[in-house]
């Protein structure tokens, strides 16, 4: 370990991308601490502590909103513009070209995801600050309603989602790379520091208090170690291409499936329809309708994030957007094409239909195991959260997220085969 740590570290070119990675990040973290001027943070922390919905939504916000920062939205209007922008590629055929042109054709579709962005956060924004403000009893922002003052909050919020993709994209070009990644990741990772504290404080009073953290680490690693497993894990299909005709023999290789083909997406998809119902909650309960108030009480009863109906709902939304995402990103047919023009075939399996069917009933499969593992990784903090509440050892709240302990894995995993690349190409300078 400390002689792959040497070897970074004398690699000047990469000490610098680190370095530089670094000091973006302490930026950013920063920001988060930067309210909007006039704003009510007493007021905002207690709506936080009291609804586990905005807990979720903090905690994914690396608590930029709970401070009502100027980065209060992080970069979700750009993650909801990137899946937008993959979803339009399938369906307009002119951008589905475009995307298949190389560097510079993902480079015009990554212009057209920061342009959706913009309109995107500015609506966000809105929705965002008048839900904030509308579950506080002391108001966050004084006179919502007036244009002038609403409007300037909803400008300064858009305006630091922007420049939080503009500090992304420098990370990737000078720092390390993968700059968006690495921001959600230090947005998710944020929270962990408080929480372990927290945990280790309560139990300095009563040594009880520190089963149910110490059940909650070991619980979080093996979690952790499984879907790196299942991450890495993939269905290699054997090909074989035609050799030279003199030869009289093919040659071997394989065709990788992963088989959690759709990685975060379906989770995204799911936790934002599973948790409508308590978003409308929220503003039903205030209604003066006692109908609404009563559609309000029941959404807010039956779909709270730890209720049976909201698992049950996210478990199987996560494997049915599996399936969705999948059947859009991942082509049997233009897959099996492309191994027929390579002069190739899948042994055992005619090529054409037969082929195109093959690689679809894999296809199918794969789609459920990794669509459960998804639904299994999502739900299980929940169950365990509930389990420990359950018991009598008392609760503590979960350090990450089953999205969140995924996305983590994702960034490191692809962090570590930078730094790998980096570390080559050092050495080839050297012998160069």
């Amino acid at each position: 370990m400390f002689k792959y740590l040497s070897q970074i570290w004398r690699s000047k070119d990469l000490r610098n991308k680190i370095l530089f990675t670094v000091g973006a990040v302490i930026v950013f973290r920063i920001a988060t601490q930067v309210s909007i001027p006039g704003a009510n943070r007493e007021a905002l922390r207690s709506i936080f502590e009291q609804n586990s919905f905005f807990g979720i939504f903090s905690a994914l916000t690396g608590g930029s909103a709970e401070n009502f920062s100027i980065v209060l939205m992080g970069l979700s209007p750009y993650i909801n513009a990137s899946i937008i922008i993959q979803l339009l590629t399938v369906i307009i055929p002119k951008w589905e070209a475009l995307s298949k042109e190389g560097e510079q054709g993902q480079k015009t579709m990554n212009k057209y995801t920061r342009w959706l962005a913009v309109p995107l956060s500015f609506l966000q924004s809105y929705g965002t600050i008048l839900l904030l403000n509308s579950q506080s009893q002391v108001p966050i922002l004084e006179n919502i309603k007036d244009p002038q003052v609403l409007l300037p909050v909803m400008l300064t919020v858009t305006a630091g989602t922007m420049w939080l993709m503009w500090l992304g994209e420098i990370i990737t070009e000078k720092g390390i790379g993968n700059g968006i990644s690495i921001l959600i990741f230090i947005n998710i990772v944020a929270g962990m520091p408080q929480i372990i504290a927290q945990s280790l404080y309560l139990g300095q009073a009563d040594s009880q208090a520190l089963i149910p953290f110490i059940t909650n680490i070991l619980f979080t690693i093996i979690m952790l170690v499984v879907i790196v497993l299942i991450t890495e894990a993939e269905r290699k299909i054997p090909v074989t291409y035609a050799g030279h005709r003199f030869q009289g023999r093919g040659e071997q290789s394989a065709l990788p499936i992963r088989i959690n083909q759709a990685g975060m997406i379906p989770i995204i998809f799911a936790v934002s329809l599973v948790s409508f119902p308590s978003l409308l909650a929220q503003f039903m309960q205030r209604a003066t309708n006692p109908m609404l108030k009563n559609i309000g009480n029941f959404f807010a009863t039956y779909f709270a994030p730890q209720s049976a109906t909201y698992m049950v709902l996210y478990f199987l939304f996560i494997i049915l957007f599996t399936y969705f995402y999948v059947s859009i990103t991942f082509n049997p047919k233009q897959v099996a094409e492309n191994i027929q023009k390579r002069g190739g075939y899948i042994p055992g399996i005619r090529p054409g239909s037969q082929t195109v069917e093959y690689l679809g009933k894999i296809s199918n499969r794969l789609n459920l195991f990794g669509g459960t593992f998804l639904a299994l990784i999502a739900v299980a903090p929940i169950v365990m959260s509930r389990l420990m509440s359950g018991s009598g050892l008392g609760s503590v709240q979960s350090l990450i997220s089953g999205a969140g302990m995924i996305i983590v894995v994702g960034v490191v995993l692809e962090l570590v085969r930078q730094i790998n690349a980096q570390l080559i190409m050092h050495d080839y300078d050297k012998l160069v």
